[in-house]
């Protein structure tokens, strides 16, 4: 959930964006985890945030930040060659 946060947020999206864009890529997640993680990732300097209160509702918008995306790239590494060695074990479960 992190990484896909991560990666989504290159650009900027308030969370109802973020939940309806993670939703069209397949990943189902309740608002009630996704508002959590956003305050947790920028508390820890991985997202960074601005209000937008022209529109008729104040929003909050997020981006992810220059630590977030060297962040993303590092778990984007690991998730990839986690996945290499588990298609492999999968491979070997099938010859």
């Amino acid at each position: 959930m992190v990484l896909a946060c991560l990666l989504l947020l290159r650009r900027s999206e308030y969370g109802y964006q973020l939940l309806e864009a993670l939703q069209a890529a397949g990943i189902e997640v309740d608002a009630n985890t996704l508002y959590p993680l956003l305050r947790r990732l920028e508390k820890q300097g991985l997202l960074e945030s601005r209000w937008n209160t022209e529109d008729s509702r104040p929003r909050k918008y997020y981006t992810t930040s220059v630590t977030g995306r060297q962040v993303a790239a590092d778990l984007a590494t690991e998730w990839k060659a986690l996945d290499g060695a588990l298609r492999a074990l999968m491979e070997e479960g099938t010859s």
